[in-house]
């Protein structure tokens, strides 16, 4: 008699219930994370994550798109490291996410002559494509940071707007524990740039807290633009050390009641405000971000890897649980983890959008010009490999580096690197990372 349980499910149905199990462990994954995102109200913190996720894939994409129209075979597409989480395979490549979100990898077949590859695929490895193929793939990661870099600094400039100085403009207007402010009863709204205050044209943030200040009881004229229209209004400052205030619920004396007579209005200001301009004048300043942040990004790491950079950073890991020394040193330049990264991009996006997309940029500025660098396993490596070659081949005898020859100091420079990195974290652990001025 036939076993029910022993009959076997249709092949199209059992690719599907078998990929079952990966996409419930992904999704219980998701879930968890955006859990822990509402539970700690993290959410800036989950954006920036996703953004350097993206930009991992973005690099990664970039060795994959070039791989694939240059014909060679590429064999995974993959997110993260460790145990995978979920893949599927579409023709001759399998696409995935793997369990560590630390990273990301294309495996293109033959990167190297130590990798062995079946003789089918030979003529489609990377080591026997041609030498434009070649520098095309092993530069497309940092071609794309650079690419990603002016599309952020782009949208900067033309969408959300670069922050640019300009006239004291009310942000809010200041609530009072009794009765309405001045600047309540004077008719004024956040928006309003201040382009004159008694007599004084164009007064600066600080000319303008100054002279009110001076003036408690006065009768001050008063000229805003808003909305491109100047309004004309009249404003007496109170003394502050009568005033009480309330900031998120709680009460608070506007000016100290045993100092001098200080006259307030009840407003919050900032001489700076997020201006947008056309495509082309965006495209032009895109531009000369990226040549100024490049110029900055190379200073940085020659400062940082001098030896005095790296004789100064070994101080600050020593160090980092002395707050008295590392308050001394925060001056310095310093190398951030990808903890520190998260931490300054949640910093940036808690202050303003702008700030965060100029610090993405660059980030993928930075990522893009290090992983340059001539050495293996960074992708520069892979471009001096294929130069070398280039130079030593002759017509119809294509030269193959001995690569197994480099693998020893490829292994000190990634002993190098993992140091560092895990020294840069250690102290971003400890002592979190804070934008400038933070």
């Amino acid at each position: 008699m036939d076993d029910a349980s022993g009959a076997v499910a249709p092949p199209g149905l059992q690719s599907r219930t078998d990929g079952l199990g990966p996409l419930v462990r992904l999704l219980v994954v998701v879930v968890a994370g955006i859990a822990l995102t509402v539970v700690f109200d993290a959410w800036p913190v989950l954006v920036v994550v996703l953004a350097l996720v993206a930009m991992i894939m973005l690099h990664e994409l970039g060795h994959f798109a070039t791989a694939k129209w240059s014909g060679m075979k590429v064999t995974e597409y993959f997110l993260g490291f460790g145990p995978r989480l979920w893949s599927i395979r579409r023709g001759e490549t399998e696409y995935g996410v793997k369990a560590i979100p630390a990273g990301g990898y294309v495996r293109i077949v033959g990167m190297t002559m130590l990798e062995e590859v079946d003789p089918p695929d030979e003529a489609r490895s990377y080591r026997q494509a041609s030498f434009p193929r070649r520098l095309l793939v092993a530069s497309a990661g940092s071609a794309t940071h650079v690419i990603v870099a002016f599309v952020l600094l782009f949208s900067l400039y033309a969408i959300s707007g670069a922050p640019t100085l300009t006239a004291p403009t009310i942000v809010s207007l200041a609530q009072f524990s009794k009765g309405l402010s001045p600047a309540q009863r004077a008719g004024l709204k956040p928006g309003d740039a201040i382009v004159a205050v008694g007599g004084h044209a164009h007064p600066g943030e600080d000319f303008l807290i100054s002279f009110v200040n001076k003036h408690p009881g006065d009768r001050l004229s008063l000229v805003v633009d808003r909305g491109g229209r100047d309004l004309t209004l009249q404003i007496t400052p109170v003394d502050g050390r009568h005033v009480v205030e309330e900031v998120g619920g709680e009460k608070l004396q506007a000016a100290s009641p045993s100092g001098p007579a200080t006259g307030i209005i009840g407003v919050q200001l900032t001489n700076a405000r997020d201006e947008t301009v056309g495509p082309l004048v965006a495209a032009g300043r895109a531009g000369t971000g990226l040549v100024s942040i490049t110029g900055q990004s190379f200073s940085g790491l020659a400062a940082i890897f001098s030896l005095h950079g790296l004789g100064n950073f070994a101080h600050q890991v020593a160090t980092a649980g002395n707050s008295k020394v590392s308050s001394s040193s925060a001056s310095s330049p310093q190398l951030i983890s990808i903890l520190g990264a998260v931490q300054i991009g949640a910093q940036a996006l808690r202050q303003d959008v702008p700030l965060l997309l100029y610090l993405l940029a660059a980030i993928n500025l930075f990522v893009g010009i290090v992983n340059m660098f001539p050495m293996l396993p960074l992708d520069g490596g892979h471009v001096a490999i294929a130069v070398y070659e280039r130079i030593r081949s002759r017509r119809g005898h294509p030269y193959h580096a001995d690569v197994a020859k480099l693998m020893p100091v490829a292994y000190v420079f990634l002993l190098f690197i993992v140091i560092v990195g895990l020294g840069a974290l250690y102290m971003n652990v400890v002592h979190p990372a804070q934008l400038p001025g933070g």
